[in-house]
């Protein structure tokens, strides 16, 4: 398969699980965020980064902001294109400015490496894969992170993201766990 029939694939995969997604999201399912909640109790303390939903993303910040007052809780901040992210400290109140793609980031940069990284996504597989953006920013990111320590990586979604066989590159970082409304699933 050439590289340009895997963009093509991965694209046409994307539209599908947007559509996926935003059912999901215009359904809001409960108690969504209560599963991310347990799951960070367990890591009370450990250095944790989230993200500012956009869009049709699953809300992660009540469990954020659950977790921010056990230890520290960042989100990602986009340093340029075809850089790894970086993670400024954040709190439930504080100020925020516009980051690139229509996140908020904290008004002032306070850079720390997280341990654990709830990630965002557009579709997961059982088996961990992930589909993101198409960016990579956080394939190289948890690819530096676990370069230098374990790091756990916890996909945040919608039931109905989850797919079958999605277009996997080798680059292409796995979900340790993956958090939804209907409970927690850890790929094998």
């Amino acid at each position: 398969m050439s590289d340009t029939d895997l963009v093509e694939i991965k694209a046409k995969a994307r539209k599908a699980a947007f559509v996926r997604r935003k059912a999901a999201f215009d359904a809001r399912p409960p108690s969504v965020a209560g599963s991310l909640s347990g799951v960070l109790a367990g890591y009370r303390g450990v250095p944790i980064a989230g993200y500012m939903p956009i869009r049709t993303e699953i809300d992660p910040l009540p469990a954020m902001a659950e977790a921010a007052a056990y230890g520290p809780v960042g989100v990602p901040v986009i340093t340029g294109m075809g850089q790894p992210l970086k993670f400024s400290r954040w709190q439930p109140e504080g100020a925020l400015r516009d980051g690139p793609f229509g996140a908020k980031v904290p008004e002032q940069d306070d850079f720390f490496e997280p341990e654990i990284l709830i990630v965002p996504l557009v579709a997961f597989d059982r088996t961990g894969g992930r589909l993101g953006y198409g960016g990579g920013f956080y394939d190289r990111t948890l690819e530096r992170l676990r370069a230098k320590r374990a790091t756990l990586a916890i996909g945040f979604a919608f039931a109905a993201q989850e797919a079958e066989d999605l277009p996997l590159e080798a680059t292409d970082q796995p979900l340790d766990m993956i958090v939804t409304e209907q409970g927690v699933l850890s790929p094998a």
